[in-house]
């Protein structure tokens, strides 16, 4: 009986193009040589497409600098130097404030305006709010691709070894870092050429130039150390792209994810860097409570990067792995951390993207086992199945083996042989002992309070845009006035003033000035002084006026003066500065707002302006943009100065009480998670929503005509496309899904 094919094309791959050879590329160190390689032979074109492209990633960290620079951006430099008709093309996502201080500096000038003309380099902000460019492509003469994983990024290249004093793991600053697992693949032929396609086309819509394909490569740049894993095989493109800007929903990753695992017989593994994907989950779970269903491993990592992911994607992991491991009711289910001896408490970062299902499957990919990357993120996935031919799924299998071999810290033959003679994946993997390097149980678990605080997981990984506008309540009429042009011009300055400014405190010098111990140093011998009131709170109206970081002032406030007299210094200079700049936000109006800001803006600025209290209160507490720009737009608003006042104390309330009074006590929380330890944090997260429920109740009701819904203006209805159907636009108009 013919084995039932999983790919299919308009289902779950884009297009099945065919590769004349196709090869895994394990960790960083074979992928960035690989690349480097293949660049090197590029006669017309390069594209390099990436979440992060970082124009100091040394690509050979053991090479001396010889005919060719090692550092990407001047290696790119060169090549296209020597090469009359070569152009690189390089789109790097436009990547949101909070990973600011995880990218190079200024990437527009390292990667664009210092490097040659036919360098061409752009940040892709062409997404919805929150959703992020994830795929990792890169794409040489439309003859070789590579796809998967990583990107041309810092702190990615490791050798499958890990070893854990490896003194070539280093960032540009010299600072090592953990050891990192990740896993692209090289294909060329038609494949090549397809993903040529893509790129030119995600090109186009970032920068709205076209760019011509290829028709015959003049040579071929696959690197002649690269062995082939695969020959002549037809290679499934699979995608994800959120509706957006007229370009309609694709959710083929997460359909190929689904039809794989509901088509596994015997094995499932997986690698992820995150695993929060509730579809995944309820696929993985329906096939563990099968009494014939197939084994499932998963191979994570044991940490969150951070203590912002530790505390949601890693908790939210909890709560999936709790649900599969009730499912679990034969056996069948392992999850896994690698762990090297030598890294004593230390781990194995894993942020590879891998799917093997039985022999049959094998799929490698950016997209991670998460909500936002089944319909949020843009990914890219390449899949290979064998449909029945042996040499293809032996190849799979034999990729497999690798990957375990590596964790285990055994040669693949040897994961092999004790498949075979096991005839289980899981039996396989815990008879192989002994080794420096090997696979841990991961427990993931989290304290109880701790998963009680959490949010609804699709609220902090969602799997579909969501408008910000949402957050904030009900629509309010359009109250429109005429502006001239010469007003408009200065508002037009005035704002890209503060924008440059808000730029600046992050990206130049100037930000070394907020350092907060260069702040308190500062201002601890004035602290007797009798006009010390007067200038701590001028010095918040100024730092309003500059677009400095709020946040600073008040740790640095409450640093120096102590927990009483820095909370009512921090508490008076915010309500101070929060007047000033609000009464700029009235000068320049509403219409102003909208004409510059365009119409998310505009939109939000009416909902601030329905429920003026409610809504200052929600963006004080979750704040949407830095403090400045909200007073500006609610002023502009023309919300009510008593609101504006009133919801500006109350919303900033908790974080000036958790920044001064309760500064060491929040600080030993979550260095020390014990329960008394807590019993401060909740308190006030209890007292906060007494008071937000008292003001829902007391301020937030809308009148009656008000609370009736609405047929959706022309504007509105251009932003429901999110979803295809009517139960999706109604589910986003909903709120929060």
């Amino acid at each position: 009986m013919a084995e039932q094919r999983i790919l299919t094309e308009g289902r779950n791959c884009w297009r099945m193009p065919r590769a004349q050879r196709a090869a895994f590329l394990i960790d960083g160190a074979a992928y960035f040589a690989a690349f480097a390689a293949a660049a090197e032979q590029a006669q017309e074109s390069i594209f390099i497409v990436g979440w992060d492209v970082d124009s100091r990633v040394r690509l050979m960290p053991d090479a001396e600098q010889g005919a060719l620079p090692v550092e990407l951006g001047r290696f790119l430099n060169t090549l296209v130097s020597r090469r009359r008709r070569l152009q690189v093309y390089i789109l790097s996502w436009d990547f949101a404030m909070v990973f600011a201080l995880e990218r190079e500096p200024l990437p527009m000038l390292k990667l664009g305006w210092w490097t040659h003309r036919r360098v061409h380099f752009h940040l892709d902000g062409q997404h919805p709010v929150w959703a992020s460019h994830h795929q990792k492509i890169v794409v040489v003469d439309d003859a070789i691709a590579f796809v998967g994983g990583m990107d041309l990024a810092i702190r990615r290249w490791d050798t499958p070894e890990h070893n854990a004093d490896d003194r070539r793991r280093v960032d540009p600053r010299g600072q090592p870092y953990p050891p990192m697992h990740d896993v692209q693949m090289a294909v060329d032929g038609e494949a090549a050429a397809a993903l040529g396609e893509l790129v030119r086309e995600r090109w186009r819509r970032a920068t709205g130039r076209h760019i011509g394909t290829i028709h015959r490569p003049g040579s071929d740049p696959w690197p002649g150390f690269l062995s082939p894993d695969l020959e002549n095989v037809a290679v499934g493109i699979a995608r994800t792209q959120p509706a957006y800007n007229g370009n309609p929903e694709i959710r083929e990753v997460e359909a190929l994810y689904l039809d794989a695992i509901a088509a596994a017989r015997r094995a499932i593994y997986i690698e992820a860097q995150y695993f929060t994907s509730t579809a995944i989950a309820e696929a993985l779970e329906k096939r563990l409570a099968e009494a014939r269903g197939p084994e499932v491993l998963l191979i994570l990592p044991r940490d969150g990067a951070g203590w912002l992911e530790h505390n949601t994607m890693t908790a939210l992991r909890a709560r999936l792995l709790r649900r599969l491991r009730a499912a679990d009711r034969f056996g069948r289910l392992r999850v896994y951390y690698p762990a090297v001896l030598k890294l004593g408490d230390g781990c194995i970062n894993v942020h590879s993207k891998i799917l093997v299902v039985d022999d049959t499957l094998v799929r490698v990919g950016s997209s991670n086992l998460s909500n936002r990357s089944m319909g949020l993120d843009t990914e890219c996935d390449l899949a290979i199945e064998a449909a029945g031919d042996a040499r293809i799924g032996g190849a799979i299998a034999h990729f497999r083996d690798r990957l375990l071999g590596e964790h285990l810290g055994v040669a693949s033959e040897c994961v092999a042989g004790k498949v075979a003679a096991e005839q289980s994946l899981i039996t396989a993997v815990e008879s192989v002992t002994g080794s420096e390097r090997r696979l841990d149980p991961l427990d993931a678990e989290v304290p109880t309070w701790h998963d009680r605080l959490l949010f609804d997981g699709k609220l902090l990984d969602p799997e579909c845009p969501i408008a910000p506008e949402r957050w904030i309540e009900p629509y309010i009429p359009e109250h429109n006035r005429r502006l001239g042009g010469r007003r408009l011009m200065r508002s037009a300055i005035f704002l890209l003033v503060l924008v440059a400014l808000a730029a600046a405190w992050r990206w130049t010098p100037l930000g070394s000035w907020l350092d907060v111990a260069t702040l308190v140093e500062g201002v601890r011998p004035l602290r007797d002084h009798p006009v010390t009131p007067l200038l701590v709170i001028g010095a918040y109206a100024v730092g309003g006026l500059v677009v400095a970081p709020i946040t600073m002032l008040i740790i640095a406030t409450g640093m120096a003066f102590g927990p009483l007299l820095g909370f009512t210094y921090a508490l008076l200079g915010c309500v101070v500065s929060a007047a000033l700049t609000y009464s700029i936000g009235a000068m320049v109006g509403r219409e102003t707002m909208r004409r510059l800001a365009g119409r998310h803006v505009s939109r939000l600025s009416h909902r601030l302006a329905r429920h003026g209290l409610t809504a200052i209160l929600i963006v004080r507490i979750l704040p949407v943009a830095p403090f400045t720009i909200v007073n500006i737009m609610a002023g502009a608003s023309a919300v009510r100065f008593r609101d504006f006042i009133l919801g500006t104390f109350l919303g900033m309330l908790p974080g000036l009480l958790a920044m001064t009074l309760f500064g060491d006590r929040l600080q030993s929380a979550i260095q020390d998670p014990r329960a008394e330890s807590f019993m401060i944090l909740v308190a006030l997260v209890v007292a906060l929503v007494l008071v937000m429920t008292w003001l829902r109740r007391r301020f937030g009701k809308p009148d009656a005509a008000a609370a009736r819904p609405s047929a959706p203006d022309k504007e509105e209805r251009a932003q429901l496309p999110y979803g295809k159907s009517d139960a999706s636009r109604r589910r986003v108009r909903g709120g929060f899904l």
